[in-house]
């Protein structure tokens, strides 16, 4: 039997999971500052929310999933189809770390695979979750994968790269 996940406080929430919705909320956004307003959105949610969670399994993917919606709610708004482009324009203010290819062609990769891989790379879930998580079936998600591969060997060298 799984133990209740306890309460706890925001500031602790914040400091064990704002990490995992940040890289998230990127994966899905592409934007630095979006992903900041849809990791704020997140929390603040969280606080207001009075819902009760089974375990800290539950909780963890409570926020996962109402950071995935919050990115679909952000593409789909008017404001953000309508906004112009500045993406070039950050990268000439903004300093980014060094990153691998393996990096820039998950990020051109469609959303759907983006954010699956993502998941399942990245924060370490497994299939089954990624599917209760994004609500699709398991075979969707095993599909999203294979595609992602796919696409991503093709970008990175062919046949010779391995996962």
């Amino acid at each position: 039997m799984k133990k209740k996940a306890k309460d706890i406080s925001a500031e602790k929430l914040v400091d064990m999971y704002s990490d995992m919705v940040y890289r998230l909320a990127y994966a899905r956004s592409q934007n630095v500052h979006d992903a900041q307003d849809i990791t704020q959105d997140v929390f603040l949610k969280y606080i207001r929310s009075e819902k009760k969670f089974n375990d800290e399994e539950h909780r963890k993917a409570w926020l996962i999933r109402v950071t995935v919606n919050a990115g679909n709610s952000l593409a789909k708004s008017a404001w953000n189809r309508h906004r112009a482009d500045i993406s070039e324009a950050e990268a000439e203010t903004v300093e980014l770390p060094e990153k691998s290819g393996v990096y820039y062609a998950v990020r051109e990769l469609p959303e759907k695979y983006r954010v699956t891989v993502h998941l399942f790379y990245y924060e370490e879930f497994s299939v089954k979750e990624i599917g209760r998580i994004l609500g699709i079936g398991e075979t969707a998600v095993k599909s999203r994968l294979f595609r992602a591969r796919e696409m991503l060997r093709e970008m990175l060298g062919g046949e010779n790269f391995e996962f």
